[in-house]
């Protein structure tokens, strides 16, 4: 029997989401100002063309302006590089994000590089990075900050609690780490060279894994009561929906883990749902910043 409890990030974020469109309104009223947020597709993937179809969808839905901007998988860098330049100048444009990954042709760290940081709403660029670990104002990547308010939401204070991130990758693990040491966790990040990764697992009040390997923590890794938060996206055989069908899971067993976690996202629904809506945030954030406006007065 289930005993754990199921954070739902798919309602959690139409909280969120509810919110983000409540202070484009006020934006829009009070200041005259509409947040834009400009996203770059290259190439024809049909994952990446639903993702950013959705963001776009979202974008419009909160009352903001979406400048979608669809390139052929052959474009050039220097030519991909031009179009980040014009978005840096566009006064309507409050936020840029390029969609990875980029052709093989195409330096992701030279792109990422171009961005305004003040535009850089995915939250990679070098600047914010290091105003992250450092503890200034920088503009948080997506999924790492999604993770973290759902765990204030569930947990609240998280002082003290030992926290395990399993994945060391710049765009989940090593943020969320710092994130993590900002609510005065104490924090250990694990990868694939970590010895008795189950043991490191076990001591852990609250579990990240973000590796991109189905299933690979079992229940027996798992503290009984922990808080688990499952970033893993992958897609594996599903023959009992018939042949060639495929169905998602994360980088935990969830029915084993539902037997010993207090509380877990599941896949999907948790984490993925997350993700855009704190894009939307990022970008409203971005906009406030750049007009000088502040974002704490949006709410009261």
């Amino acid at each position: 029997m289930t005993q754990a409890k199921i954070i739902d990030g798919k309602a959690f974020a139409a909280e969120l989401r509810a919110g983000v469109a409540a202070d484009v309104a006020v934006l829009k009223e009070k200041h005259d100002l509409t947040p834009g947020l400009a996203v770059v597709l290259l190439g024809d993937d049909p994952a990446s063309q639903i993702y950013v179809r959705n963001k776009g969808k979202q974008t419009l839905e909160t009352g903001m302006r979406s400048f979608a901007h669809h390139l052929p998988e052959s474009t050039s860098q220097a030519e991909l590089l031009a179009l980040v330049e014009s978005l840096n100048r566009d006064g309507e444009v409050h936020g840029i994000l390029v969609q990875l990954p980029l052709p093989e042709q195409i330096d992701e760290a030279a792109i990422i590089d171009a961005i305004d940081p003040a535009k850089d709403v995915d939250g990679f660029h070098v600047i914010n990075s290091g105003l992250l670990a450092t503890g200034g104002a920088g503009l948080v990547p997506c999924t790492p900050l999604g993770c973290m308010l759902m765990l204030r939401h569930e947990l609240g204070d998280m002082s003290g609690k030992k926290a395990l991130i399993i994945g060391r990758s710049n765009i989940v693990g090593k943020p969320l780490a710092q994130l993590l040491l900002n609510e005065n966790c104490t924090v250990t990040i694990a990868h694939s060279r970590t010895g008795d990764l189950a043991a490191e697992s076990r001591a852990a009040d609250i579990l990240v894994a973000a590796v991109g390997r189905a299933e690979m923590v079992r229940g027996d890794w798992i503290k009984p009561g922990a808080t688990v938060i499952d970033v893993g996206i992958n897609r594996i055989p599903a023959p009992e929906k018939g042949e060639g069908k495929t169905r998602l899971v994360g980088d935990v067993n969830f029915a084993e883990a539902c037997e010993v976690a207090g509380a877990i996202t599941p896949v999907p629904g948790g984490v993925g749902p997350m993700t855009i809506v704190c894009l939307l945030r990022n970008t409203v954030t971005a906009c406030c910043r750049q007009a000088g406006i502040d974002e704490a007065a949006l709410h009261g």
